[in-house]
């Protein structure tokens, strides 16, 4: 398969190794230095473009993108508030493939359907109480994070009592806190920390009087956000329209 990449940062060149180890080619790989490579023929002939860059370039590369006919698999997240009935309409209506999410680890995949059963027995239980924490690399821009995101709206989908999510404090890298520990009740707080160079931490705490039941997802590295990547390319290449972890993994 023709793979390019767009954003050349730590995610990207480990999604290009891990792209050649599965015996792919890499036939552009655009960064902000060269914007000018969408319109040449080696970007044109990719089978699948996978983006990784941040809030305010995602959607716009994604145009670029579809306007070469290129697929596109983005785990950018921050975007999609302004700009995701456009995208929902253009891969609904005019034949674009977009495969997003927010978090593309196996073990990440996993985790959400424990969280999706979990939610499922605990709206049954109401004196549990719910909340989430995310932790990330002091260069994530977002918070909180696309993936506590996601997280938080299966538990909603879940469980009667909660109606949405809202942000809860922020802890920056100097240890100064922001933000609120008060929320509506009928809402999911998400606390977010930035730290270190933490690849990514999500725990997701259900308390009550008598104990308190928790589970957490804990990245070791990036590899395997890149390796799922790669393999959502290899799924992309193949299918077509709004694609979602949850067409690749039935869990």
């Amino acid at each position: 398969m023709k793979i390019a990449i767009i954003g050349y940062g730590k995610m990207g060149k480990m999604i290009e190794q891990i792209a050649i180890s599965r015996g792919h080619e890499i036939v552009s790989i655009i960064d902000q230095d060269n914007q000018q490579d969408y319109d040449s023929p080696e970007f044109a002939s990719a089978d699948v473009a996978i983006e990784f860059t941040n809030p305010t370039a995602a959607y716009g590369n994604y145009l670029k993108a579809f306007a070469k006919g290129v697929k596109v698999v983005s785990g950018s997240t921050g975007w999609m508030k302004d700009h995701g009935d456009d995208v929902r309409r253009m891969c609904t209506e005019e034949g674009k493939t977009l495969f997003w999410a927010s978090n593309f680890s196996v073990g990440v995949a996993i985790f959400s359907a424990v969280n999706r059963y979990l939610a499922k027995i605990m709206n049954g239980f109401p004196q549990y109480e719910v909340t989430m924490e995310e932790t990330h690399h002091i260069h994530k821009l977002d918070a909180p994070s696309g993936t506590a995101i996601t997280l938080a709206e299966e538990i909603v989908d879940n469980i009667d009592r909660k109606t949405g999510w809202a942000k809860g404090t922020l802890t920056a890298p100097d240890g100064t806190v922001s933000g609120t520990d008060g929320v509506a009740a009928d809402q999911i707080a998400i606390d977010s920390i930035r730290r270190g160079e933490v690849p990514g931490i999500h725990t997701i705490k259900y308390d009550s009087e008598a104990d308190c039941i928790t589970i957490t997802h804990d990245a070791h590295s990036r590899k395997g956000f890149a390796l799922g990547a790669v393999l959502a390319a290899e799924y992309a290449k193949d299918h077509s329209g709004l694609l979602t972890i949850g067409d690749m993994f039935k869990f």
